[in-house]
């Protein structure tokens, strides 16, 4: 089954043509949001697919695993916006653009929530009224589920078997981890929306609700609001969002950049072992996203501060890293891994799923 895997974010949109063994038969990166006379040109030529794989940042409560897109899927994921203000309406006017154009193509939708919809009670639940949970429908989320999901199998393959306690670090401009254990997750940092959590290029992770309230009587709720998702994180401590630039300027001896890479990893550790206490232990550690595969710096400050928890990576070996690679000592008690991300993989295989009933 040729599937068209359609990734849209805030700003740009990313499009996959794969085929049935997963290459990749045809790429187009979208810039400046979802436009439908840009995607017709960027799919003119292409092979007519046998499927559409949307990938949907949330899916609340409803929908918990891929679902075929029909008017009642459509509406409800409209229904959710609320949820999820900044990425669901530009996954939902790709959706309607990609309809347009093939609109005999069955579709599905793959949700970033709904690999942590196995969440136990304990780590989903938050200690807040009844009625704020009931009515509301507040809860832990979690997101970059399809990324976490896709990194966790990818260990187990790269390993040569199933792996009980995995730790997946999602890091990139927005940052996650996830606590997997045989395969579900059970713990994860992001929680009711994505600027809880780690630390990120420039959203604060998590921070006192209490601070969030003593601004908010001071300063107008949306510009707390606005400076919490788009001021804060490595943008506030080191002036800009970029890793890369940030542990350039550290080299230099920057002290904002030395105090920002300090923060981001404290936060980083702090997590990840977080996630351990969850599973009872660790058997591996993966790294994944813009961040996690292309900073040795982060994997290395973050297994030096994990040494306790029997990390321990190769220093050539992990600043050499290229692709998905096992970067680990030898004697190693955890397993350390670099894990190319691959969401449109995980979206293909979950549309196949679907489809194939």
């Amino acid at each position: 089954m040729r599937v068209l895997v359609v990734n849209a974010g805030s700003s740009s949109m990313k499009l996959r043509l794969l085929g049935a063994a997963d290459t990749v038969e045809r790429s187009a990166d979208l810039a400046g949001g979802v436009d439908p006379a840009q995607v017709t040109d960027a799919l003119r030529g292409w092979p007519v697919p046998d499927a559409v794989g949307h990938r949907v940042v949330h899916g609340g409560t409803s929908f918990t695993v891929p679902v075929r897109i029909d008017a009642a899927v459509r509406a409800r994921l409209a229904e959710l916006t609320d949820l999820a203000p900044l990425h669901q309406p530009p996954a939902l006017a790709a959706l309607d653009a990609v309809t347009a154009l093939l609109p005999d193509v069955p579709a599905v939708a793959c949700l970033d929530t709904a690999f942590h919809a196995t969440l136990p009670s304990a780590a989903a639940t938050y200690p807040v009224p009844r009625e704020w949970r009931e009515r509301l429908g507040v809860r832990r989320y979690g997101f970059h589920g399809l990324s976490h999901a896709y990194c966790a199998g990818r260990v187990a393959e790269l390993l040569g078997g199933p792996v009980r306690r995995i730790v997946t670090c999602h890091l990139g401009a927005g940052a996650s981890l996830a606590a997997v254990l045989d395969g579900r997750s059970v713990d994860t940092t992001m929680g009711f929306t994505p600027l809880d959590g780690l630390v990120m290029a420039t959203r604060s992770g998590s921070v006192d609700p209490g601070l969030v309230l003593w601004l908010c009587a001071r300063l107008p709720p949306d510009e707390v609001a606005a400076a919490l998702e788009y001021r804060s994180g490595l943008t506030a401590l080191a002036g800009s969002g970029d890793l890369r630039i940030v542990e350039a300027a550290a080299a230099r001896g920057d002290p904002d950049a030395l105090l920002a890479l300090d923060v981001h990893t404290h936060h980083l550790v702090a997590g990840i072992a977080a996630m351990a206490a969850a599973l009872g232990g660790l058997d591996a550690l993966a790294f994944t996203g813009g961040v996690g595969e292309h900073s040795a710096g982060v994997r290395g400050r973050a297994a030096r501060g994990l040494a306790f928890l029997g990390v321990d990576v190769d220093g050539p070996l992990n600043r050499s890293a290229r692709g998905d690679v096992d970067v680990s000592t030898p004697n190693a008690r955890v397993r350390t891994l670099v894990v190319t991300a691959r969401e449109d993989l995980e979206i293909a295989r979950g549309t196949r799923r679907v489809l194939a009933g």
